[in-house]
């Protein structure tokens, strides 16, 4: 294997790393590993759901039922 292999991985408790390589290797063959820390990743957007939920003064609407009539109302004013 003469192509670099590129793997991610966890430090591990006990700052421990452990990781796997292609079958290709034979064991007891030299390598050659090289740390380096990432990163930390961006956080994660919240979705529309987590914002709603969120969200701790009243609410206009409890039930889809209410938001339905709400809906309806507003429609049949177009038509006046």
């Amino acid at each position: 294997m003469n192509m670099p292999l590129r793997v991610v991985t966890k430090v591990l408790p006990g700052n421990r790393v452990e990781i796997e390589v292609p079958s290709d290797l034979n064991v007891g063959a030299q390598v050659e590993v090289t740390v380096q820390e990432l990163a930390p990743a961006a956080p994660a957007k919240p979705s529309v759901l987590e914002i709603i939920e969120s969200y701790d003064g009243p609410r206009q609407f409890n039930t889809a039922e209410e938001v339905d009539a709400y809906l309806r109302e507003e429609r049949d004013s177009w038509d006046r």
